[in-house]
């Protein structure tokens, strides 16, 4: 199957945006990426949410991946690999992944209080990567600008309206 262009705006959803998630899919530039994950819903629950969530895709000109099949670790059949480091970098050009999602860059609320890399060893560790690099994790198009990255990914930074702290760049 062939697939788009690898968009540069990547929007992924979780439980605590789906509130906000058709909204923030009809407001990503023509031509974005949505990665499906909704892992909190029960298998029949979760299959309804896809449709709806594919027919927007549709609507609006994005590219739709799906948590578990085209997206997650490095695997054979991801086109969208996750990593964290540079083992996870290593199986993920030995499988030939499309792009992988480089995470987390800065502190996130998906996990709070965990490590992040940081722009130096992102820099370091996306130099490594030998397809397109998406940068994840407490990603703002503010953040994203002046990172020598393919793209960007985000969760809250795509379905939550901009609180005036963010909009000055802190966190």
């Amino acid at each position: 199957m062939r697939h788009p262009p690898l968009p540069s705006i990547w929007l992924v959803t979780d439980a605590r945006t789906d509130a906000a998630l058709d909204r923030a899919i009809a407001r990503l530039t023509r031509g974005s990426g949505v990665i499906f994950r909704h892992y909190h819903l029960p298998p029949t629950e979760r299959a309804k949410r896809l449709i709806q969530v594919r027919r927007l895709c549709r609507r609006f000109g994005h590219r739709l991946e799906i948590g578990g099949e085209g997206y997650g670790p490095p695997a054979p059949h991801r086109r969208l690999a996750t990593v964290h480091d540079l083992r996870e970098i290593g199986r993920a050009n030995r499988f030939k992944a499309e792009a992988v999602l480089l995470s987390p860059v800065h502190p996130t609320r998906s996990h709070p209080g965990g490590k992040c890399l940081g722009r130096l060893k992102f820099l370091l560790l996306s130099q490594r990567a030998r397809m397109p690099v998406i940068a994840l994790g407490g990603m703002t198009a503010h953040r994203f600008r002046g990172l020598p990255s393919h793209g960007w990914a985000a969760i809250d930074g795509l379905t939550l309206p901009p609180s005036p702290l963010r909009r000055q760049g802190s966190r």
